[in-house]
């Protein structure tokens, strides 16, 4: 164990109590509502996260409740959260949770870990704050408390570095409060030891942080470059019919978005011109399916929408039929679908003065 464990936990837990915001999760050792928060604050900012926590809260009070709601309504509440396989493991975990333990959620690390959607962190983070068991949390804002504090310059996704941060914060928990000492090193994190630009002069660490010390901030914590980001060019076919209704459909296949619904798409290499659109095979076999009135261009420029690791190049064409499609929806109805946020965005944006 390192020298200074005892003395960085004490100090840690010391600004914690006296500077921790106020925040629903922390006033509960509910393992239910524990996980609700950790499963939504992953690649989630605690603001943005909070309104859909107390939401979820509010309308599923109970692991029975969310377990017995149908999936679409799972999806339309976390509409805007993005990453939906958390949402789909959510609803799966509470089913499992519900129907095979009697709503009552494992008491320790090991058995949380078979919950679907519940990793390292997920099932740390319940078994010390709901069951305060010694079991150390590790994120990005460990991760970079960590590397700074002790110098350590081993690439935070590597799997090597992934042990050695493991093994450092399991070292570092304080036994009698591991909870605490969990929470606490994530707020401190996300609110002082920040990726830009953190407030060093003032940090209660500075007379020990190796950072600090050999001016190293900047650089730490290290990580292994990913992939270049994939470009993806995207064309949405939004039909409109006199009777005012248009056509969704629900992504079934493998990737992003999987079970929610968005307007017919073609996906294509490049940007491309309504010429260009017209002769596309996929394009073709719809347009015999209805009366095409007239085609048109939303946006000229493309909607940018950027994922982890891919940038959707979106285009909305406006199809005006005088069909009837099958399958087809009424316009006032889409807001009742799950759908991306960059749907959404588009909805509330063309339909609102339609």
């Amino acid at each position: 164990m390192p020298k200074t464990a005892p003395r960085f936990s004490n100090k840690l837990i010391t600004w914690y109590l006296r500077n921790k915001r106020d925040l629903p999760w922390r006033n509960t050792t509910n393992p239910y509502h524990i996980w609700l928060s950790e499963i939504m604050l992953q690649q989630t900012r605690v603001l943005q996260g909070l309104p859909y926590y107390l939401k979820f809260v509010e309308t599923f009070p109970k692991v029975e409740d969310l377990a017995s709601a149908p999936e679409d309504e799972v999806l339309k509440l976390w509409q805007g959260l993005g990453y939906y396989s958390r949402a789909r493991n959510l609803h799966a975990t509470a089913k499992r949770v519900a129907d095979e333990m009697n709503g009552v959620f494992p008491n320790n690390y090991k058995d949380l870990l078979k919950l679907k959607g519940v990793g390292d962190y997920t099932a740390s983070a319940i078994a010390s704050i709901s069951f305060n068991q010694p079991e150390a949390v590790v994120d990005g804002n460990v991760y970079r408390v960590l590397s700074r504090f002790f110098g350590i310059s081993t690439p935070i996704n590597s799997t090597a570095g992934q042990r050695e941060f493991k093994a450092l914060a399991q070292q570092l928990i304080d036994k009698k409060r591991p909870g605490t000492f969990n929470q606490a090193i994530m707020e401190f994190g996300a609110r002082y030891c920040v990726p830009q630009n953190p407030d060093c002069e003032n940090c209660i660490f500075n007379g020990s942080c190796i950072a600090f010390q050999q001016k190293k901030v900047a650089e730490l914590p290290v990580k292994i470059k990913s992939k270049p980001v994939k470009q993806r060019f995207f064309n949405y076919l939004v039909i409109l019919s006199e009777n005012e209704r248009t056509v969704l459909q629900q992504r079934n296949g493998k990737g992003i978005w999987h079970k929610l619904y968005e307007f017919p798409l073609i996906e294509t290499s490049k940007e491309i011109e309504v010429s260009e659109l017209k002769k596309l095979p996929q394009f073709q076999d719809f347009s015999e399916k209805i009366n095409i009135r007239n085609i048109s261009l939303y946006n000229q420029e493309a909607v940018v929408h950027k994922l982890s690791h891919q940038h959707l190049n979106t285009r909305f064409w406006i199809i005006e039929t005088f069909d009837e499609t099958e399958s087809s929806v009424a316009i006032s109805e889409i807001e009742s679908y799950a759908v991306p946020v960059l749907i959404a965005n588009f909805v509330s944006e063309f339909f609102e003065n339609y």
